[in-house]
């Protein structure tokens, strides 16, 4: 009996070619227009070195790492709060959450700015000069910020199996030593990578700041083109800056992302490994 050959013909996606015809056609108008538009290419990357520029950058890169940083400590803060047992930590911690996060952060911004119009004097300073550019766009940013980290600890914490943790109280360790000795190296694995991810949020969210005349990178840009008028010009220099540093860091959290991840699987990845952790001599 003679054998039949069978042919297999490959599914056509005629639906994805269109698509991608599409795409290349917009993405190619795109670039088309910025080719024939009035931009001195020349001028933005002439002006990516300038002082003023690098001044934006190094007050856009001070102001994101300290926001960041205040926005940890609250966040750790808040969201240890939200845990406890205690209903009023619980309320105000939640009240701290819901307020910050349900507000936009450049009005949060303009308050602390004008923090003077409600408070003359804070400690007997007065608010005008006590409250810097650099000051309300700290408290403004790294308030704001704190709120969203309290979720990402929380999950974070909210994660760990409740089991380590009956098991450091069956051995007698304290809250506060199984906080910091067990739960929250672990739970670091989860809340690195949208920390992270927030950072790199906060080196773009910080442009608000040029609303109260904190000195960052737009600020400088918008300096600059008041004077020569190439609006376009300076405003793709601060993107390109911003491209870079963004850049940089994500570098910087794959790799973060990566320490934690082996630490994990490595140091902890057996109930064995846990309650060696736990055992008395490494606890001291």
């Amino acid at each position: 009996m003679a054998q039949r050959t069978i042919t297999t013909v490959p599914v056509r996606h005629y639906g994805r070619w269109i698509t991608g015809a599409v795409v290349l056609a917009l993405l190619g108008a795109v670039i088309y227009a910025f080719s024939q538009a009035d931009i001195q290419y020349g001028q933005t990357l002439r002006f990516l070195t300038v002082d003023t520029i690098l001044e934006g950058m190094v007050g856009t890169l001070v102001i994101s790492v300290a926001a960041q940083a205040l926005g940890i400590v609250l966040g750790v803060v808040a969201a240890v709060m939200r845990l406890s047992a205690n209903p009023v930590a619980r309320w105000v911690a939640g009240g701290y959450v819901w307020l910050f996060r349900g507000t936009p952060v450049l009005v949060q911004l303009l308050l602390w700015y004008n923090l003077s119009l409600v408070f003359p004097e804070v400690f007997g300073m007065d608010t005008n000069t006590l409250m810097t550019p650099f000051l309300a766009a700290l408290l403004g940013l790294g308030i704001n910020e704190g709120a969203y980290m309290a979720e990402i600890v929380r999950a974070g914490i909210g994660s760990i199996d409740q089991g380590q943790i009956e098991a450091a109280k069956a051995i007698g360790m304290r809250p506060g030593r199984t906080m910091r000795r067990i739960v929250l190296p672990q739970a670091m694995r989860v809340i690195v990578p949208p920390t992270g991810n927030e950072f790199i949020n906060m080196l773009k969210t910080s442009s608000l700041a040029y609303s109260i005349q904190y000195g960052e990178l737009l600020l400088s840009a918008v300096k600059i083109y008041s004077n020569n008028l190439l609006v376009v010009e300076l405003l793709l220099t601060v993107s390109i800056w911003y491209l870079i540093l963004t850049t940089v860091f994500s570098i910087g959290q794959y790799f973060l992302e990566q320490r934690f991840h082996y630490s994990s699987v490595s140091d902890a990845s057996s109930v064995g490994d846990i309650l060696k952790r736990i055992l008395p001599g490494r606890t001291r």
